[in-house]
């Protein structure tokens, strides 16, 4: 009598493997109900414990009732498709392990946990920024791929989306880090640089204006370090991001934490100089947060001329190819033009690329083994 493997080592498995789902199984309701359990339970982890697990700059700014509100209808979704799981027969060990994690959740208080005063200026890991950007991005974009896909045959668990979700994961746990020591290093950079009556001018500007300002100063800015990740020693950096073999809207997460620190420093540096006014840079913020994802996803969007205007899919799904006539192009992340004025821009007689990832596939695959190649690399 063979004993049947129990729901945690079914679940390791899951977690470890790839590919296409088949429905009528019960396996992508069962995801979705474990992905939304999952999400919850940290969610109310972060209610219990807001000054330690979420980002003061975020809380801020997103509404608490609204938030319950979301907590209680994926509670809802996910116990649901559980229990109807369990009823029904399919895959009853994800859904088993889903409801124990809504149950879990509902013991500890659910979306009705009361938040009052609690202490500031504490250490704190971005857990709330992971499960907003998560579910907002994965509900966003998944939907936006199955709809134009590129490649239609790639399913979302593709090839080593173990590594892009532990990327993700982490630079989104250590946003504390990272803002504390982005700010750090733009004032102790620039600060020198600083012009009151040139940030005046600026904030002076309408809105649209001083808004495509802020693009194309960002971009000018982000251009040339881009290009130097790739035509100096900070390509053993960057070369991680570069190792996707696959292009979706989780690729864009792989990136080394050092090149995240110096990229968004000389980013943030040009935009302390200028002063923009805090409108505009929020709006900035939301641009540049859909353009990295979207620019990355397996869409086929091309926009016509203005892709020689605009940074597309297409465009920037070039610059990770490792076809020789596409290496080190396609460098901006919002105006292609700036390549096509620079020389860079990619030349092909294709549409698309044919591979991705790095010419040689030198780079290591998983988290850690990536976290430490840039110090181990011989190369």
């Amino acid at each position: 009598m063979t004993n049947k493997p129990n729901p945690i080592t079914q679940l390791r498995d899951l977690t470890q493997s790839h590919g296409a789902m088949t429905a009528g199984q019960g396996l992508i309701s069962g995801v979705i109900a474990l992905s939304l359990g999952i999400l919850c339970f940290l969610g109310v982890l972060a209610f219990h414990f807001p000054e330690y697990l979420t980002t003061p700059q975020l809380r801020q700014n997103y509404n608490v009732a609204v938030i319950r509100q979301i907590m209680l209808a994926a509670l809802v979704i996910a116990g649901g498709l559980s229990l109807v799981n369990i009823v029904f027969g399919r895959a009853r060990w994800l859904s088993a392990v889903a409801f124990l994690l809504v149950a879990a959740t509902a013991l500890l208080g659910g979306h009705k946990v009361p938040v009052s005063d609690f202490a500031d200026n504490t250490p704190y890991i971005g857990l709330d920024w992971f499960i907003l950007d998560l579910l907002g991005s994965s509900l966003i974009f998944i939907f936006i791929e199955k709809l134009f896909a590129h490649r239609k045959d790639q399913p979302i668990f593709r090839p080593e989306w173990q590594t892009d979700f532990q990327h993700f994961v982490v630079n989104h746990m250590v946003v504390g880090f990272m803002l504390l020591a982005t700010n750090l290093l733009v004032h102790k950079a620039f600060g020198w640089a600083v012009k009151s009556d040139l940030q005046a001018w600026i904030q002076a500007l309408p809105f649209v204006v001083e808004l495509l300002l802020i693009l194309f100063v960002a971009d000018l800015v982000q251009y040339w370090t881009h290009r130097a990740y790739h035509e100096t020693w900070l390509w053993r950096l960057h070369a991680v991001h570069h190792s996707a073999k696959h292009m979706d809207w989780m690729a864009g997460s792989r990136l080394h934490i050092l090149e995240v620190l110096i990229t968004r420093t000389t980013i943030l540096g040009s935009i302390f100089i200028l002063g923009f006014s805090k409108e505009v840079i929020d709006a900035y913020i939301v641009i540049v947060g859909f353009q990295a994802v979207f620019n990355h996803c397996n869409v086929n969007v091309r926009l016509g001329p203005l892709r020689y205007i605009i940074v597309t899919p297409n465009f920037h799904h070039w610059h990770h190819s490792q076809d020789k006539e596409a290496l080190d192009t396609n460098y901006a992340a919002h105006f292609a033009f700036l390549d096509y004025l620079f020389g860079s821009a990619a030349k092909a007689d294709r549409i698309w690329p044919d591979q991705y990832g790095v010419l040689g596939d030198y780079v290591p695959n998983g988290f850690w083994a990536q976290f430490k190649f840039p110090f181990t690399w011989k190369g």
